[in-house]
This record gives C-alpha cells, sequence and structure tokens, in this order.
C-alpha cells in the first residue's frame, strides 16, 4: 500500500511540475459520484402542461411544452429554491407545440399545423426577450426538433401521422435547418420504397392500408453525434431506426430492429392484468422493439445509439391493428394447447398487432408479437444490437417499489412501465450515467453504462405517483444554477417539473 501511495504522490508531484512549466492550470478530479436527490418540484399546470423541456445556461431559464394551454411556459430557476414563472410564448397563431431546444440563446419550437397533415413549422425565438426571431416551413406534424452541438444546424423529425379516418396519411420527413444561410432540406423516404421487401423480412413493419414505405414511415426522435455530421431518427411504429448525412443532406440507410424474444430467461415478462399476481413469466411471444426517444453517447471513441422501448399501435377509426390475444385464431399445430396460452391469466389479454404473425395467411397466427421491447437497448452507429437491458425494468421495479410495478399491475397487458425517454450524463469522459424515464411507472431508472455491454443499475427516482414523465434533460454542473448537476424531469400527467439533483 505504502508503495502505491508513493507511486500515485510521484505522479501527482509530476503532473503538477508539467503544468507550472507550461503554465497549464491544474484541473480539479472529476466528482464521478452518483446520488441523485429531489430538489423542487414546480407546477406547470394540469394534464399536458409540461412535455417536453429546454435550458438556456445564460439566463437559467426552463422553456417547457404546455399543450394545455397551447404555449412553451417559462420558469427562471436561477434560485432553485424560489423559481420564477415568467411570460410564456403563446402558439395560438401557429397551431401545437411538440417539442422545444435551445442553443446559444436561441428556442427552436416544433410546431404541428392546426391540420397536423399540413406543413408544420419550426419557429426560432430569443430566449432573452421572447422575440421571434425566424419561422420555417417542415414536413406534417414536427414531433421533436434538436440543435446539432455545433449550433449551425436544426434537425426535425415530422411524424407525417395520419388523419383519423386515415384518408389523408403525408409523408414521413426529416428536415434540416442550415441557421447559417436559413435554408430548409426536407428528406422523405420515397428512396427506400423499392426496398420494402427486404426491410420487412428484418423485421421492419410497413403496415399502414394503401401505404408505401415512404408514406408509413412515422419519424419519432432525433439524436445527432458530437461532430454534427450524423443524425439518427427513430421510425417508432416501424420498429426502425435511420441514418442521416447532416453534410450531403440524405438518408444513408433505414436499420430494422427485429424483435425480442421473451421465451428467454433473462426477457421474461408479465403479460396479464388480471392474474392477481405481479410475476415474471416466459411465453413464446416477440416483443416489436418500436423505439421512442433516442439518445447519442460517444464512449471510448465508439458510437453508440440508445433507445426506449416503449412500443405504439395504430388505432384510429380508419384502421386499427390494436387487439388482444384472445381475439386471435391460433394455429393448432404450432400451438397445441391454445385454449391455455388465451387464458386472460396468460397471453389472453395482452396487447397484439392484427398485422404480424399470419405468414401464410390463413387465419391463422403462428407467431405471437406484442407492442414495445419493455426495456432499452444500445445500438451501435449502424444499428446492431450491442446490449438489451432484458426484464432489467420489471425486476428492479418489483423488487423495490412493488406498488408501481407497471402501474400497480394495470398495464402488465400492454407495454408494461413503458420506457419513453432517455438521457445522459457524462461525468469528464470518465464514467457515463444513463436515466430512463417510464411512463406509465411515473419513474426514472438510472443506471451506469460506462461498459456499454453491461450495464449496472444504480437507482429508482420517484417522487409521487401520476406523474407520467414524458421528457428527460440534463444540465451539466458547468451550467447548473447550484454548480451540481440536475434531472429536469418533464411529467405530462401532472403538469409538472421534477428536479433532482446530484448530491
Amino acid at each position: 500500500m505504502k508503495i502505491l501511495q508513493k507511486l500515485i504522490l510521484g505522479t501527482l508531484i509530476t503532473i503538477a511540475i508539467s503544468c507550472q512549466q507550461t503554465g497549464d492550470p491544474i484541473s480539479p478530479p472529476v466528482n464521478t459520484s452518483v446520488n441523485f436527490q429531489h430538489k423542487t418540484t414546480i407546477n406547470v399546470g394540469d394534464e399536458g402542461a409540461s412535455e417536453i423541456t429546454a435550458f438556456d445556461k445564460t439566463s437559467k431559464k426552463l422553456f417547457t411544452v404546455n399543450v394545455e394551454s397551447n404555449e412553451i411556459s417559462i420558469n427562471n430557476i436561477s434560485d432553485l429554491n424560489a423559481p420564477i414563472k415568467e411570460t410564456s410564448i403563446n402558439l395560438d397563431a401557429y397551431g401545437s407545440p411538440n417539442s422545444v431546444a435551445v442553443f446559444d440563446g436561441k428556442l427552436a419550437v416544433a410546431v404541428e399545423n392546426h391540420v397536423k397533415q399540413n406543413l408544420g413549422k419550426i419557429l426560432v425565438f430569443s430566449t432573452s426577450d421572447n422575440s421571434l426571431l425566424n419561422e420555417y416551413t417542415v414536413g406534417a406534424l414536427p414531433d421533436m426538433v434538436t440543435f446539432s452541438p455545433d449550433g449551425k444546424t436544426i434537425v426535425s423529425a415530422n411524424e407525417g401521422e395520419p388523419s383519423d379516418d386515415y384518408t389523408n396519411d403525408p409523408e414521413g420527413s426529416v428536415s434540416i435547418i442550415n441557421l447559417e444561410n436559413n435554408t430548409v432540406t426536407t428528406l422523405d423516404f420515397t428512396a427506400f420504397n423499392d426496398q420494402e421487401t427486404t426491410l420487412e423480412s428484418n423485421g421492419f413493419r410497413v403496415f399502414g392500408p394503401n401505404a408505401d414505405l415512404a408514406k408509413d414511415v412515422e419519424p419519432e426522435y432525433v439524436a445527432i453525434s458530437e461532430d454534427s455530421k450524423t443524425a439518427w431518427v427513430s421510425l417508432q411504429e416501424n420498429n426502425g431506426i435511420a441514418k442521416i448525412n447532416l453534410v450531403t443532406k440524405s438518408i444513408d440507410n433505414i436499420y430494422p430492429l427485429g424483435y425480442k424474444d421473451y421465451s428467454l430467461a433473462n426477457n421474461s415478462i408479465d403479460a396479464s392484468d388480471k392474474d392477481d399476481v405481479t410475476e415474471l413469466k416466459n411465453w413464446p411471444v416477440k416483443g416489436i422493439y418500436m423505439p421512442d426517444a433516442i439518445v447519442y453517447v460517444k464512449i471510448n471513441e465508439v458510437e453508440y445509439i440508445i433507445s426506449a422501448n416503449e412500443g405504439d399501435s395504430r388505432d384510429y377509426d380508419g384502421f386499427s391493428e390494436e387487439v388482444r390475444m384472445d381475439d386471435l385464431t391460433l394455429d393448432e399445430t404450432v400451438f397445441p394447447a391454445a385454449n391455455d396460452y388465451l387464458n386472460k391469466t396468460n397471453l389472453g389479454r395482452l396487447k397484439t398487432t392484427t398485422t404480424l404473425g399470419d405468414a401464410n395467411n390463413d387465419g391463422k397466427v403462428e407467431e405471437l408479437f406484442s407492442y414495445g421491447a419493455r426495456s432499452f437497448s444500445i445500438w451501435s452507429a449502424n444499428g446492431s444490437l450491442v446490449y438489451d437491458s432484458g426484464n432489467s425494468i420489471a425486476t428492479e421495479t418489483l423488487a423495490l417499489t412493488p406498488d408501481r410495478f407497471n402501474d400497480g399491475d394495470k398495464r402488465s397487458d400492454d407495454k408494461g412501465a413503458e420506457p419513453e425517454s432517455v438521457e445522459i450524463l457524462n461525468l469528464g469522459n470518465e464514467r457515463y450515467i444513463l436515466f430512463v424515464g417510464l411512463e406509465r411507472n411515473d419513474q426514472v431508472l438510472v443506471y451506469d453504462i460506462t461498459n456499454p455491454t453491461s450495464p449496472q443499475f444504480l437507482q429508482i427516482l420517484s417522487h409521487s405517483g401520476d406523474e407520467a414523465p414524458e421528457g428527460l434533460l440534463i444540465i451539466d454542473a458547468n451550467d447548473s444554477p447550484t454548480g451540481k448537476d440536475l434531472l429536469v424531469v418533464s411529467n405530462e400527467d401532472s403538469g409538472t417539473i421534477t428536479i433532482y439533483e446530484n448530491n
């Protein structure tokens, strides 16, 4: 031990002498401890008043999508013990807000048209005085907006959802806004129409009535590389991720995400809300990953995309794919005990799709599928699965907060805890912390992903019930009003912002 202490001391002395000779300051050691505790809660409004939040480090303001009031609500958190509500930005003249992002005094707001199948807008405001700086026309239903790390580009995922009667289904698209010359390039997916069969064979879904691939894709969320050259876009309903070249302004690839096997031991689920128990079991069912939020991270010079595998069905008046498994007719050669499988205490209550499982179109299902994967996944930059959390979310919540498990067991038949959002805290390039928001459990789970192939669960953040965390935001200690890392959680159901501090 003494020898080791002498070696460490000698190393520190050498570094100090070197810094004195070069004139460089001695950087303090990075605090890599993780212990997030509730700091404060801000009431924004009622249900729908708090969906996505962005932070301006200069003014110390939070800008929050408030669907209830059709505005961007603003709270100054210079003093976290006494946040101040400021004048909001009303959007009645434009449409409905879906997403916000901030960079260098600019607030970007994604606004869907009053008729959401029409073209939407990205509005850019000044964070200092709320003045409108510019507006850009983008694709139908811009659902998520973000700045590139260098601040030169805004990217929006334009979902292009159909009308309720499914007679108007605009193309999904991605818009790239060049802030240096104020040009907008909107990319569609028509170039991939002739690849539909190949993509579907690898687990990509194209299933809307009378829709080709370009109409069927619904871009959901955007993650951008640290060099600002590449974007990844989740295609939730289609079960894929698209890779975008921001330099050439082109879509390079679509990566089908395939399916998750719930018959494997580490992938066990609770599939029923009517079995009177909270118990994880294995079933001959495949989960459809269907990522909602995604986030980019670079660890040891390797790029990764992390997805929250919420799942989402299409359920419209004009077309619905959603049924329960007891509505299916199973192929008796594959499921000889079909009645046992479809009992409500087994798989009968589990939500499934009419668009998969009957490969020979004989009306009998040979494979069973369910929405989402009840997990988070780590993917390579080229769409290969590096790690999936399996049943970790269910296992940890059941062990530590059994009353919250699958929303009191009420969502076991649907998508479980519904991992909705993900965010990363980079602690000095030494430790990487992942936050996973669980919409139905009203919780945030915390993992150490420094080793991306073997993440470690750290803690559960639970403040109060009926919150439904929709958006997660990290405020780095260098920008934080308290000088400590903050996690900002936007809660859709409670209309609140919950802030946790790393102590």
